[in-house]
C-alpha cells in the first residue's frame, strides 16, 4: 500500500534565495555550519524523491539519511514518541518542502516515525519499572523473615496481621513473594524487547518511518523484523520508509533503495551498494571457513 507518493526537498535555488534573504548579520551566521538542514542535499544533487511500498535510504554516517526521515516526519506531522530537537532553521526548511499523496488517499493519522531514541527510552522505562519491582521484592523478603517469628494476637484489630504471618509460615519464601509482587514487565534482553516494541507499534493501514531499526537487534531478530515488515505491507496495507545499514533490510524484495553516498544520489540494487559489498568481500575471503 502506498500513501506517500513523492516528496520534494528544497532545491539549490530556493536554498540560496532563503539564505540571501536574511539581514546582513544573520546572513553571515547562515554561512557557517549552523544552517542545518540547509546546504546538505543540493550538494548531493538530491531534490525529488518518489516512494514504493518499501523505500530505503542507505549511506554512511553523516550522509543525511536520518535527516531525510525527520524532514518527512515533521512535514507530514507524523506521530513520534521521543522529543525531536528542532534546529533553528528547521521550520523554515519545512516550509519550502512539498509532497504528494497517492490519488484518493491521505496520510493515515496513526502513521508514525520510530527512531533509536524511542527504543532507548522504552528500554530505560522497562529498567526503571523492573528496578522498582526489585526494591519491592527486597521489602517482601524482609517481611517474610519477620513473619517467621512468634506472634501473639492482642486484639481482633490485628487479625489480618495474624493471617499474613500464618500464610508466611505455611508458604515458601518464593510462593509468598510471588503472591504479593507484580510480574516484571519483561525478562527479555534489550534486543528481544526492541523487537517487541516494533511489533507493538506497527499496526495496519499506516505509513511508518523507521530510523536504523537494526540497532539492538541480533541478525536473527533483524530477519524476523524484515518478515514482519513485508507481511505488514502485503497483508495489512502498510508503507515503510527506512534508513539503514543492515543487509537484512536492504535485501527486502522490491524495495526502492536510495544510495546517499553517491553523487548524484541514485537508486541502486541492494547488491550494488558499497556497504553490502563490504560484507560480501568479508564472507568471500573466508568462505572456506563455512
Amino acid at each position: 500500500m502506498r500513501y506517500l507518493e513523492s516528496f520534494r526537498l528544497v532545491s539549490a535555488i530556493k536554498e540560496d534565495g532563503y539564505i540571501l534573504s536574511f539581514p546582513y548579520k544573520l546572513e553571515m551566521t547562515c554561512y557557517n555550519d549552523n544552517v542545518y538542514p540547509f546546504k546538505i542535499f543540493p550538494q548531493k544533487q538530491l531534490n525529488d524523491l518518489s516512494f514504493d511500498d518499501v523505500t530505503i535510504f542507505c549511506g554512511g554516517n553523516g550522509s543525511g539519511k536520518s535527516t531525510i526521515l525527520n524532514i518527512i516526519a515533521q512535514k507530514l506531522k507524523l506521530v513520534r514518541s521521543a522529543p525531536f530537537n528542532n534546529a533553528p532553521h528547521f521550520e523554515e526548511y519545512l516550509d519550502l518542502c512539498d509532497f504528494s499523496v497517492s490519488p484518493g488517499r491521505a496520510i493515515p493519522k496513526t502513521s508514525k516515525i520510530i527512531t533509536s531514541d524511542d527504543i532507548f527510552d522504552y528500554l530505560l522505562d522497562i529498567r526503571s519499572i523492573n528496578s522498582g519491582i526489585e526494591g519491592r521484592r527486597q521489602k517482601i523478603f524482609e517481611e517474610y523473615q519477620e513473619y517467621q517469628k512468634h506472634y501473639q494476637l492482642r486484639s481482633l484489630d490485628e487479625y489480618d496481621e495474624l493471617k499474613r504471618r500464618n500464610e508466611a509460615k505455611n508458604s515458601t519464601k518464593s510462593v509468598y513473594t510471588a503472591r504479593r509482587l507484580p510480574k516484571e514487565l519483561t525478562g527479555k534482553s534489550n534486543g528481544e524487547s526492541a523487537y517487541l516494541y516494533f511489533t507493538h507499534q506497527i499496526e495496519e493501514d499506516a505509513l511508518y518511518l523507521l530510523d536504523e531499526p537494526e540497532n539492538s537487534l541480533s541478525a536473527k531478530q533483524q530477519s524476523e523484523l524484515v518478515n514482519f515488515i513485508t507481511d505488514s505491507v502485503r497483508f495489512y496495507r502498510c508503507q515503510f520508509i527506512i534508513s539503514t545499514h543492515s543487509p537484512f533490510f536492504l535485501s527486502i524484495k522490491g524495495a526502492k533503495i536510495y544510495d546517499l553516498d553517491s553523487v548524484p544520489v541514485s537508486t541502486k540494487e541492494w547488491s550494488e551498494l558499497d556497504n553490502v559489498q563490504e560484507y560480501y568481500r568479508l564472507f568471500k575471503a573466508r568462505e572456506n571457513e563455512f
